[in-house]
């Protein structure tokens, strides 16, 4: 497939957004974070900015965006309509939190309902995400628990890790250190299953031929030429131009910056205490999530390539 930025940078900011959201709720109900604090403020103002990014990102995918509406209008039956129900709904808990907050939560029952809300309403937009995926059963590379897997466990890390640098930022460095922790382990889980999954699909045989993407039934057939000659919606869209090569020095990338630096950076800063490791985890993992994010549409081969031929 022939990744689109904009979705690339949606499924990053959210995911990291959302992690955060619930790293602060994980926090809060385990007693590391006070229910009223400016950090907590700070954090979901943080997730909320992410996550209108990430929205705001995706409105330039669309050929006519004032109609982007009409995307939830088939909820019953596509995931990508839920998922545009389930993000607007999701802000809207973390904006009655940070008011909650903002106002000191009136009510004593909001300072567990809330960050409760948060968690459920991430993990349902975790799953409207990569349901939109999971669910395209000709596309092996996506149509896997593993897809699923993938976005939970790398939106928790960078949201955890994300956690961890602004409590440095803020003075809170014994609330990095408690976060650093949990952060450091859902990284360490979340690159060995990423790196399961680029196992398993490198490993994966197509299911379609040439025979049967052409209609010729023929035993032996060996094409000279594309399906179409010229530049096309299909030779666009479905492919991504590049080598092999290529894209294995991108998925390495990925790996290096997205789960093998930070996690360096991450212990770093937990034996010595210097803060700015976190900082610099988060830059550094933010490249290699969107390397990863790349990788994760370039790597799916649609079946109709086998009639429009790659070139070279």
């Amino acid at each position: 497939m022939n990744p689109a930025w904009s979705v690339v940078f949606f499924t990053v900011l959210a995911g990291c957004g959302q992690g955060l959201a619930v790293a602060l709720a994980l926090a809060v109900l385990a007693g590391a974070i006070a229910p009223a604090t400016p950090f907590l403020l700070w954090g979901l103002a943080l997730a909320m900015l992410l996550l209108v990014g990430g929205l705001a990102s995706s409105f330039l995918h669309l050929g006519h965006p004032l109609r982007g509406w009409r995307a939830a209008a088939m909820w019953r039956t596509s995931w990508l309509s839920r998922e545009v129900i389930v993000l607007p709904a999701f802000i809207g808990v973390l904006a009655a939190w940070w008011l909650a907050v903002w106002r000191g939560a009136p009510v004593p029952a909001l300072d567990w309902a809330l960050p409760l809300a948060a968690i459920g309403g991430a993990a349902l937009l975790w799953l409207c995400t990569a349901m939109i995926y999971a669910c395209i059963r000709f596309i092996q590379e996506w149509a896997h628990p593993l897809t699923v897997a993938n976005y939970v466990l790398i939106g928790l890390s960078s949201g955890l890790v994300l956690a961890a640098a602004l409590a440095f930022a803020r003075g809170e460095a014994r609330l990095a250190s408690a976060l650093g922790a949990p952060a450091l382990l859902v990284t360490l889980v979340a690159g060995i299953v990423r790196m399961a999954s680029f196992r398993r699909n490198a490993g994966l045989k197509p299911r379609s031929t040439l025979q049967s993407a052409t209609g010729i039934r023929a035993r032996r057939l060996v094409q000279m030429t594309m399906g179409l000659s010229g530049g096309s919606f299909n030779t666009r869209e479905f492919f991504h131009g590049l080598a092999e090569a290529a894209v294995r020095r991108v998925r390495l990338a990925a790996l290096a910056l997205g789960f093998g630096l930070p996690l360096a950076l991450g212990a770093w800063a937990l034996l010595t205490g210097t803060g700015t490791a976190w900082l610099a985890a988060v830059l550094v993992q933010a490249v290699g999530l969107l390397a990863e994010r790349w990788v994760f549409f370039a790597q799916a081969r649609h079946p109709q390539n086998l009639y429009y031929q790659r070139v070279g």
